[in-house]
């Protein structure tokens, strides 16, 4: 039996945007050595934060922390799962967008566009356009 071309490019940017949001997940958690580390442990995520998102109150800054983690975290594996794949392409979307206003406000749009935030975003959009067009 021949996988599909729609198929296996479902599969790639779902396995693509979990990997992404996993991985980034794990950095925060000290899960990547060092070397290979942007924050390397939750301070510095939480240092992150607070430097894409100067004008929210600092005492709030570990709720919007552990809100993208648990986010990514959970849209990270349900990716990886066929539950609600629509809803949860459309979440990652959003949320990548978020990321990418707040990255581009805060630091400048080259870093957004650097870090291809809003290649990703346009992934997780394509993700649910190539689902809903399944179930159609």
């Amino acid at each position: 039996m021949k996988i599909s071309q729609l198929k296996l490019a479902e599969w790639f940017l779902r396995i693509a945007l979990s990997a992404g949001f996993l991985s980034a997940s794990a950095d925060r958690f000290g899960l990547w050595p060092e070397n290979l580390s942007v924050w390397g442990n939750w301070k510095n995520f939480i240092a992150y934060t607070q430097s894409l998102m100067p004008f929210i109150p600092e005492k709030l800054i570990p709720f919007f922390a552990i809100s993208a983690t648990v986010l990514e975290i959970g849209l990270g594996v349900f990716l990886l799962t066929t539950f609600k794949t629509n809803l949860v392409a459309k979440t990652s979307c959003a949320l990548l967008l978020l990321f990418a206003l707040a990255m581009t406000i805060s630091v400048s749009l080259k870093a957004a566009l650097d870090y291809s935030v809003f290649t990703s975003a346009a992934a997780a959009f394509a993700l649910s356009i190539i689902v809903k067009k399944k179930v159609s």
